[in-house]
């Protein structure tokens, strides 16, 4: 009994540490086990349908579970923010999972595109820029192809001519303000009268044409592949700038005369 008890307690003990020991193993392996399914759902994009938008969900640092993507870039805080979808139906895209970001943008581009074109083309105003909003998202995405580059480069040609025709009726509408503030200026007795005058005198003949010429552009010249080949209406004859106080001085300038202005016939 006393010669057997030593080897007894030391079978038991050594069978007692291998099973802790085995535990501990397993245990560690499956916390491995979860800590790469964890990380492996953090790289893991999603696309949601919510209230008409395109929600974009990152994976949690947990097995399963999402939350709105926020990155933490905010120059790409508006690429994928909350995307209006206007009716598009996106339900293969709200099957699918993306492993990286890169996968994500290849995903999104061909939405934004389709979203994009058709408002670009339209030429009507409200819906050039709302087709712009999904361009300038579009550029934000980093990890597009070569091909959708092109694309999007395409596009951002076909858009500049619309872009141009606004700054174009911008400028007119700022020139025109600014010629009806000269003229209320001018007809006021203020200290900044006579100063409003003779900028009247000045830039005020040339400023009407530029206007003119800007309506004609906008209006007439830039119209749908301009097909009404109506004639253009002549432009209005500026009327003379009156100064104020009856000085003559701030007349506008008289017309060049001609070669034969004084001779008698």
């Amino acid at each position: 009994m006393t010669t057997n008890s030593p080897q007894g307690f030391g079978y038991r003990a050594r069978r007692t540490f291998t099973r802790l020991l085995v535990f501990l193993v397993i245990l560690g392996l499956g916390g491995g086990v979860v800590f790469l399914l964890g990380q492996l759902n953090s790289r893991t994009f999603t696309l949601v349908q919510e209230n008409g938008e395109l929600m974009v969900m990152k994976g949690r640092a947990l097995p399963t579970g999402a939350a709105a993507y926020r990155p933490g870039d905010p120059r790409l805080a508006d690429a994928y923010a909350p995307l209006p979808l206007e009716g598009q139906d996106v339900t293969l895209l709200t099957q699918q999972k993306f492993t990286d970001r890169d996968d994500l943008d290849r995903a999104l581009f061909p939405l934004l595109e389709t979203l994009a074109r058709p408002r670009i083309a339209s030429g009507e105003p409200p819906k050039v820029e709302r087709g712009l909003y999904y361009l300038r998202r579009a550029e934000k995405l980093s990890g597009i192809t070569e091909e959708q580059r092109r694309s999007l480069q395409s596009m951002l040609t076909d858009v500049a001519f619309y872009q141009a025709r606004q700054k174009l009726e911008d400028a007119r509408r700022l020139v025109s303000e600014g010629l009806a503030q000269l003229k209320l200026a001018s007809e006021t007795e203020n200290r900044h009268a006579r100063s409003a005058n003779q900028m009247l005198s000045t830039v005020g003949p040339a400023a009407r044409d530029l206007e003119e010429a800007l309506r004609r552009a906008v209006h007439t010249q830039s119209g749908p592949d301009n097909r009404d080949n109506s004639p253009v209406a002549p432009a209005p004859t500026p009327r003379p700038v009156t100064p104020a106080s009856g000085d003559t001085s701030l007349q506008p300038f008289p017309a060049s005369p001609t070669p034969d202005a004084g001779l008698t016939p």
